[in-house]
């Protein structure tokens, strides 16, 4: 016989009908192979969760790059972005060269992403909505870069972080006060509804 004129066969391998009982046609399944379990001392402990600051300092860190794999990095960082660079402006002729990264920028990134979070440059007619939680760390992080940049900031630099800082702090005071009287003229008994304030943003 031909290997065309072969009959199809299907074989039914279910070892259970549609009821769920065992079929009693049903070829019975090879025994899984047995595993040998496995021993005790071979599984790891679990490690102590630290709990305060000498266990700080005991706590494995991953090892500091060299000055040279720096170096390396970031030569091949500055190749990498040149290229891009060129990349953007051979499809986009007449563009001009981005502007390099300087403190002054970077203040302004995270002032403008705290005074969006606040619910800054919202169109006029729409409900700001307000990220207070993003906001609260938009406004830590610049905190955080004052107190760690103390001393070593022009007194250019010193004064926009001062007044981006200060102009956050009072923004999210305001905008916290606002949240405040909006949750209490909704609660009962609170009488008749002020103006609707800006809506938070969990």
């Amino acid at each position: 016989m031909s290997e065309q004129s072969k009959p199809f066969v299907v074989t039914d391998r279910r070892k259970f009908n549609m009821d769920g009982d065992p079929r009693p046609d049903a070829d019975p399944s090879p025994e899984k192979e047995k595993r040998e379990p496995i021993p005790v001392e071979s599984v790891a402990a679990p490690q102590p969760i630290s709990s305060g600051p000498e266990d700080e300092t005991e706590a494995e860190l991953p090892p500091a790059p060299t000055a040279e794999q720096n170096e390396q990095a970031r030569t091949a960082y500055e190749m990498t972005a040149d290229r891009l660079d060129t990349a953007i402006r051979s499809a986009n002729p007449g563009m001009d060269h981005p502007p390099a990264m300087s403190f002054e920028q970077l203040v302004q990134s995270v002032y403008m992403t705290a005074i969006m979070q606040l619910g800054g440059g919202v169109p006029e007619g729409q409900q700001p909505q307000v990220d207070i939680m993003g906001a609260r760390q938009s406004v830590d992080m610049l905190g955080v870069l004052a107190e760690k940049t103390k001393g070593n900031l022009s007194p250019e630099e010193a004064r926009l972080l001062e007044s981006a800082l200060f102009e956050l702090r009072m923004g999210f005071l305001e905008i916290t006060q606002a949240l405040a009287r909006s949750a209490a003229a909704k609660a009962p008994g609170a009488g008749r509804p002020g103006p609707v304030g800006p809506s938070i943003v969990r």
